[in-house]
Order: structure tokens, then C-alpha cells, then sequence
């Protein structure tokens, strides 16, 4: 039932392209003129092109009529306002540091901790036991035989044994 159900809704195309393709004809919201000055807050760029607000309110059309006349007579508050109508952030806003190396910090500390206990997993679960030709006695004797069997004498590891005072060469 459900399957049928299914293939009827695909056979209808029950998404279809032109859903998709119904934004495209319109003006996307809140996209600006790539052509005009961009407003960015940067110190290396300490005057930008554009001003942060571009729309002036009301109170702001007062203070900025207030601001052709003697600034003398502005309060530090409306000084304050005209500068943030101009810019975002002042320099001591700009240069503050971010708590940013916290999260990074930990972000990398959970990471190693993960990794930490997805190798004993794998050590406990998915490696196998050590073989026991890696123990020292085997290879101590395998050692043994290989000079007893001289083998590769001119560079190799016999080369490097001295067979009348048995020990090795210095």
C-alpha cells in the first residue's frame, strides 16, 4: 500500500522544478547593490566608504541638524550617537579579544579525547594479540641461527659478527 502510494506521488511529480524555480523570478530580500560602497568594520580601514546607518530615524535627522551648530553644546551621550551613526565600532571595540581560544581549546580537547579512546578501543577490540615471533627469546634465537647460518656475510648481518671471538664487531 505504502509502496504504491509512492509511485503514484513520484508519477504526479510531486516535487517539481517549477516549486523550485518560483524564487528565481523574484527580488531576493535583503540583497544589496554590489555597485554601491559597502559599510566594514575594520582597523585597517579606519574610514570606510559608507556609513553603518543608512536610513536615518527621526531622532537621528535632530541630532544631525543639531551637529552643524557648536559641538560644544552636545552632551557626550549625542556625540556618542553621531559617531555610531557613522560607524559600528569604535578601536577599543575592535581590538577586544574574543573568547574564541576557549572554544577552540576545548573543541581540540574533546577531539584528542575521542581519538584517545578510539585507539584503546581498536587496541582492545580490532588488533590482534602480539605475535610471539616478536618475543625476545624468538628473535634471540633467530638471530643465533641466522649466524650460524652466515647469512648474507658481505654487508649484511653476518658481516658484522666475528666468528673467532663470537661477539659482535666494533
Amino acid at each position: 500500500m505504502l509502496a504504491s502510494r509512492a509511485f503514484s506521488l513520484v508519477s504526479k511529480r510531486a516535487i517539481s522544478t517549477s516549486i523550485c524555480m518560483r524564487g528565481h523570478g523574484q527580488a531576493v530580500v535583503g540583497m544589496e547593490d554590489a555597485s554601491l560602497p559597502s559599510y566594514v568594520d575594520r582597523r585597517n580601514i579606519p574610514l570606510p566608504d559608507a556609513q553603518y546607518v543608512k536610513t536615518l530615524s527621526v531622532e537621528q535627522k535632530t541630532l544631525k541638524e543639531k551637529e552643524k551648530a557648536s559641538w560644544n553644546a552636545l552632551t557626550i551621550d549625542e556625540k556618542v550617537a553621531l559617531y555610531h551613526i557613522k560607524f559600528n565600532q569604535t578601536y577599543a571595540e575592535m581590538n577586544k579579544g574574543t573568547k574564541e581560544w576557549k572554544t577552540v581549546l576545548g573543541a581540540t580537547a574533546a577531539f584528542l579525547g575521542f581519538c584517545g579512546l578510539f585507539l584503546i578501543w581498536e587496541k582492545m577490540y580490532v588488533f590482534a594479540p602480539v605475535p610471539h615471533t616478536l618475543s625476545e627469546d624468538w628473535v634471540a634465537k633467530q638471530t643465533k641461527r641466522m649466524l650460524d647460518m652466515r647469512v648474507n656475510p658481505v654487508e649484511g648481518l653476518s658481516s658484522k659478527w666475528d666468528y673467532e671471538k663470537n661477539e659482535w664487531k666494533k
